[in-house]
């Protein structure tokens, strides 16, 4: 997490309610901490829903406010690109033939998301996964806009990770693990669900060298809003994930336009 913006440019101060600024208004490269946007406001539902339409997310540590970012360029992943490697396809394969490995989505929520809370990233000293993230994202699931995709091995819950869903637009946002590759398999299966539901891109925030091995790529902020407001237009798939979807995946030439559900 950046330290908290310097003097040189005034950030707007968000009450309660009060409607976010122009994405385009949002700091940019030379200024303090490019892609920050305002400081202030609420994490109800209502307003993290009108952030992410807007393409807006809040990302702070526990010595800050609530902080707003909209990023240029933004990383993402289009499902068709994700490139699945062979080692890891061959373990998914295995844990499948064997039944020790099972994908769940949304049985252990609360869960998945303290245990991303307790998961710090490379090169980052501590969390944004503060309490108060945690108590606005828990009500935003309940809602029913946030979802945990889990890795589960032989009936012990080891990884996964959640995520936002709009429509059929799909925002990251933490992924943990408690065995080797049990996050990257929960990624794999957000990519097959996405896939059969027909799901253009997954939003992944921050450009990175391990999200573009996996065939994310950085776009524009107004064409990642463009494809990203088109998927909210849509209709939200049914968060249940079914063995079939491997096959998006894991078939000899897997299909990314199936029927959706």
């Amino acid at each position: 997490m950046s330290h908290p913006p310097g003097p040189r440019l005034a950030l707007p101060w968000l009450e309660p309610g009060q409607a976010f600024p122009p994405v385009e208004q949002a700091w940019a490269e030379g200024d303090p901490i490019p892609g920050l946007l305002a400081a202030g406001g609420a994490l109800d539902c209502a307003t993290l829903t009108r952030a992410y339409a807007s393409g807006i997310f809040p990302w702070f540590s526990g010595e800050q406010p609530i902080l707003w970012w909209s990023p240029d360029p933004r990383m993402a992943l289009r499902p068709a690109d994700f490139r699945l490697h062979p080692s890891l396809r061959k373990e998914i394969r295995r844990g499948l033939r064997s039944g020790e490995l099972e994908i769940r989505i949304d049985s252990a929520f609360e869960h998945v998301l303290r245990a991303c809370a307790h998961s710090p990233r490379h090169g980052q000293r501590g969390t944004w996964i503060v309490p108060p993230m945690i108590d606005a994202y828990l009500a935003w699931h309940q809602a029913g806009s946030v979802h945990s995709v889990e890795t589960w091995h032989r009936g012990e819950l080891v990884g996964g990770l959640y995520c936002v869903n709009l429509g059929r637009m799909v925002f990251g946002e933490s992924m943990y693990s408690r065995r080797p590759n049990a996050s990257k398999i929960a990624l794999a299966a957000l990519v097959a669900c996405a896939r059969a539901w027909q799901v253009p891109l997954i939003d992944c925030q921050q450009d990175t060298a391990h999200l573009a091995s996996l065939g994310a790529r950085t776009l524009s902020r107004s064409e990642f809003l463009r494809s990203a407001q088109q998927a909210m237009a849509a209709p939200s798939p049914l968060w249940r994930f079914e063995t079939v979807h491997w096959q998006t995946l894991l078939a000899p030439n897997p299909s990314t336009q199936p029927p959706p559900p």
